[in-house]
């Protein structure tokens, strides 16, 4: 018979196994990854929201079509935008004869040389991490189609990812209905139709697909369920049987957007939908009323209060006189 620091040592040692073999794919790597990528995207547009900001002092005319262009173009432009040399920054891929136009006629003054360097710091840091996102997206994008072969197929590397992250493993995203996928990313509007009752949601990240961003409105539910519905079968094949199924399961899309497109406008949808707008502005005359109500309760309580506070005053005034009238 094993002793208790026997055993507690051999637990021990199937804990650190089992922890070994759940780390051992490559996909809570790819989790960390996209989140890094996500908070990074957060961090880039705070600091070029104040770049931006604090330049336009001086270039308020700027307008460039990318934070990027427009970080490096404050990078190399120097005190002096009317001086700046246009040939170097035309060569870096930036509209040099249109900056020159918005220069020469610019209302703002050029800074001095030291805040001029604390601009070019912050605009550096901006590349710097824009560089970062880059190489992140490289090994998102070889990460997510080697593990995930299927569902990059279908969609695109980086919501592949997302979703990954969200489920928190493959096997957890394989063992999904597609109902739960098609509203990962939706878990706050779902609970506030829970608690509230107001409209449930339709789509949560998948509406960043093209498909379904760019499908009327009444049909984005349905090319998103759709969506949902391939990406669980294709999780499953990744997860599981690791067989390619990516051309069955694109054609089998394809198709059936178009039947989608081709349909008519579903009457119950829109009936629906009336149905759905009456209850949600009966809703809000109903909170209206409340709070109009709640509103005279409180007035009426003010009037009560002050009527006795008037009284009382009334009374202190009074007693006086009366007592000056007995002497």
């Amino acid at each position: 018979m094993e002793s208790i620091e026997e055993k507690r040592r051999r637990l021990l040692g199937l804990a650190k196994e089992a922890l070994k073999q759940a780390y051992a794919s490559g996909e809570h790597g790819l989790i960390q990854a996209v989140n890094a990528y996500n908070e990074l995207e957060k961090s880039r547009n705070l600091i070029h929201e104040r770049l931006e900001e604090w330049y336009g002092i001086y270039f308020p005319e700027l307008r460039l079509n990318s934070q990027k262009a427009y970080a490096k173009l404050v990078a190399e432009i120097g005190t002096s935008k009317k001086n700046a040399d246009y040939t170097r920054l035309a060569a870096m891929g930036i509209d040099a004869e249109q900056v020159k136009a918005q220069a020469s006629s610019s209302i703002g003054r050029d800074p001095d040389e030291e805040e001029y360097n604390a601009i070019k710091e912050l605009a550096l840091a901006e590349l710097a991490v824009t560089q970062t996102q880059e190489r992140l997206d490289a090994y998102i994008k070889q990460s997510a189609e080697k593990l995930m072969p299927n569902i990059t197929s279908i969609i695109d590397y980086k919501l592949a990812a997302e979703l990954l992250s969200k489920a928190g493993s493959l096997e957890k995203l394989a063992n999904m209905p597609a109902s739960t996928i098609q509203l990962l990313g939706a878990e706050k509007a779902l609970f506030r139709h829970m608690k509230f009752g107001s409209k449930p949601p339709k789509y949560g990240i998948l509406f960043r697909l093209a498909a379904v961003a760019n499908a009327r409105k009444e049909d984005r539910g349905r090319v998103a369920r759709l969506y949902a519905a391939k990406i669980s079968i294709a999780a499953r094949a990744d997860a599981y049987t690791k067989s390619n199924i990516s051309e069955m399961l694109k054609h089998s899309i394809e198709s059936t957007i178009e039947k989608i497109r081709s349909s008519p406008k579903p009457q119950r949808q829109e009936k629906e939908r009336q149905h759905g707008e009456y209850q949600q502005q009966h809703r809000q005359n109903n909170q209206q009323q409340n709070t109009q109500s709640e509103k005279d309760a409180w007035q009426k309580r003010q009037s009560q209060k002050h009527n006795r506070g008037r009284k009382r005053h009334f009374v202190r005034q009074e007693q006086p006189k009366f007592g000056k009238n007995k002497r």
